[in-house]
């Protein structure tokens, strides 16, 4: 029996987290170069400012860097199914936004989730429950 490796975040979108009130996430899979892969592997890669758009039926990653390159789109592997659905709920007002990326194994993940933008009274509220819960108050 194969030992499958776990696998393990190399890097998160933590302002995803606060400028939008996430909901439903999907595991993506990545279409990546050598290069490139080498490059996530070793952590030379920021999700910041990263956005998923969708094209010709195919989800694609945008902004991503990597490295001292910038602002490369990259495709990503999901099911038409998926698609569909992350498409009908972009139309209802939600956001595709990239919140993590996966490596372990042979495969590198995007974990990306519907997102609701935040109000600025939204963010401030976060912010206070963030403090509150470290006992600065």
């Amino acid at each position: 029996m194969k030992k499958v490796k776990k696998p393990d975040t190399v890097t998160v979108n933590r302002r995803a987290h606060y400028d939008y009130t996430l909901g439903d996430e999907l595991v993506c899979g990545m279409s990546l170069s050598g290069p490139e892969v080498r490059l996530i592997r070793d952590h030379h890669v920021q999700l910041k400012g990263s956005f998923v758009t969708i094209r010709n039926n195919e989800l694609w990653l945008n902004n991503l860097t990597l490295g001292a390159e910038t602002a490369r789109s990259i495709r990503l592997l999901a099911t038409k199914k998926q698609i569909k659905s992350l498409e009908r709920e972009k139309i209802s007002g939600t956001t595709i936004v990239p919140t993590k990326l996966l490596a372990g194994g042979r495969h590198i993940k995007l974990v990306v989730a519907l997102g609701k933008g935040k109000k600025k009274y939204d963010k401030r509220e976060t912010i206070k429950k963030r403090d509150i819960g470290r006992g600065r108050f």
